[in-house]
This record gives C-alpha cells, structure tokens and sequence, in this order.
C-alpha cells in the first residue's frame, strides 16, 4: 500500500526513523532525513518545475505554453489547499508573493527597463508578462513555508520586526530605484549583516536540534534559487538579454539579489500568526 503524502508528514515530523534505517549512523541518519524534508519542502517548486521541463515550447492541445503553465501553477495551488497542505493565512500570504513578483516583473521587462523579457506568445500575458510568472516568486515562499513545519523551525535572537520588515521593504525598492539613482544592494546587504548577525534558526531534521545562521540560511536558498533560474533560461521561459542569441549562464551576480530576496520573502513569512509565536526577538 502506497502511504498518502498526510502519512509521509506525519512520519517526517514524529521523530522516528524508519526500522531498518535505525541501524544507520546519526549523521547519515539525520543527513538522509534533512535531504528528504527538504525534498518534501519543494514539493511545489518539484511539480512547477517538472511541468516546464515537459511542457513543450510550442504547449499543449493548441494552448500555449505560458498559459499551460499557469494552468498548472493553479491547479497545484488549489490541490495544496483542498488537502490542507497548506492553510488559508499561508495561501494569503503566498498570494502577496505572487503580487509582489508580478510587480517586479512587469517593471523589469517593460521596454524602459528591458532587465529580461518572456519571448513566446500567451493569451494571459499582462503588460508583456505571463501570469504564472508570479508563481516563480510564490514558490519561494511556499518553501518557506512548508520547510517551516516539517524542520519545526524556530528563530533565536531574531531582529525586532519593525526593524527586519523596513529593510526588506529597501530590498524591494531597490530592484526598482537602482535603474535611476544607482545599485545599493550591497549597502542593503551589509544592513541585513547587522541586523541577523546574531540571528540563528534551530531546526529538527530527525530528532535533535541543530542550528546554522540565518544568514547562511538566506545564503544557500539563493544559491538554489539562481541554479533554478539557469534552468528555466535555458529551457527559455525567459531571457535575458546576452542568452537571446544563444544560452549562456545568468551572471553570479544574480545569486546576491536572490538572496536579498530571500530575505524579503522571509519576513513576509515571519509575519504569519503561528510563525510568528516561533520567533525570539532580540532584547
């Protein structure tokens, strides 16, 4: 028998091992329990991403790609709703993800800016954006979210949330302004330094604690996310302007806006009442 994904959380988050893994080492134990909690983490982020991977560029059954995309991004969220994978304080909140990602991308790829641009024809692009292309900023947040729960996380000597939401609104604006009076990301970055340089997250892969910086945090989740956006230009959802020609690798650059994004999106997160109780501010 097949055990239901309810099933497959519940063990994740009970602490035990399975038998035959119980003879395992500790650290391969908890090593092989971390890859699949994160694994379980993606599971929004895994189907979205099988779906550009097998949708074909020219789409399916006379419907373009894009908008097979966006079918698909809906039909996930609403699944992940109906069996309370997630709730509907999290869905609110993946939905000003969405809002916000749309924002950004409607400003990058306006003729003005030019910053990347969605080549292929769909009936829901909107000022040259396609609608599910909100859904690429919401499944960071879905991650979050869902990492949240299954790893039990909590936050030590978190910065006050006046203090962490004003400079995630800095971040957010800078992706804007720095078109016109310059690039502080850097700047922005040595803020966020201050601020969550005591900042650890705790987290359960099996069943004890362990911790890391919530900077490193940040960190890493960059880093995926850029290797995720090498994927989708290459499988052309989008482009920038040096791969129109031919594919090239998005500059590292970007690995550093992503993780000031990363930042932004986690305070969104920090912000939902039950993670919120989870949160030790720093005196």
């Amino acid at each position: 028998m097949i055990p239901s994904l309810a099933d497959v959380d519940a063990h994740l988050v009970g602490q035990r091992p399975l038998p035959w893994l119980a003879r395992l080492p500790r650290f391969l134990r908890e090593f092989l329990y971390f890859g699949v909690k994160e694994a379980r983490a993606c599971l929004f982020v895994v189907l979205f991403f099988a779906a550009v991977f097998t949708v074909p560029r020219a789409g399916l059954f006379g419907l373009p790609r894009y908008d097979v995309l966006l079918v698909v991004a809906l039909g996930i969220q609403a699944w992940m709703l109906a069996t309370r994978l997630e709730t509907w304080d999290e869905f609110k909140a993946i939905c000003l993800f969405h809002a916000v990602g749309f924002a950004l991308e409607v400003f990058k790829t306006s003729p003005a800016i030019g910053s990347w641009s969605y080549p292929d024809h769909a009936y829901t692009k909107v000022l040259g954006v396609p609608l599910f292309a909100g859904f690429m900023y919401a499944a960071v947040g879905s991650y979050v979210i869902q990492a949240w729960r299954l790893f039990d996380l909590r936050v030590r000597h978190h910065p006050p949330h006046w203090m962490a939401a004003l400079v995630a609104m800095l971040i957010y604006a800078n992706f804007f302004t720095h078109h016109y009076i310059g690039d502080y990301r850097w700047y922005l970055a040595a803020c966020a330094l201050g601020l969550y340089a005591r900042s650890t997250v705790l987290f359960r892969p099996l069943d004890r604690d362990r911790s890391m910086p919530l900077l490193l945090a940040f960190v890493l989740i960059g880093f995926f996310i850029w290797i995720a956006e090498n994927i989708s230009t290459f499988f052309h959802i989008w482009s920038y302007p040096n791969q129109i020609g031919a594919w090239a690798a998005v500059h590292v650059g970007k690995w550093s806006s992503w993780a000031l994004l990363v930042v932004m999106t986690f305070t969104i997160v920090a912000n939902l009442k039950h993670i919120k109780e989870r949160i030790h501010v720093a005196d």
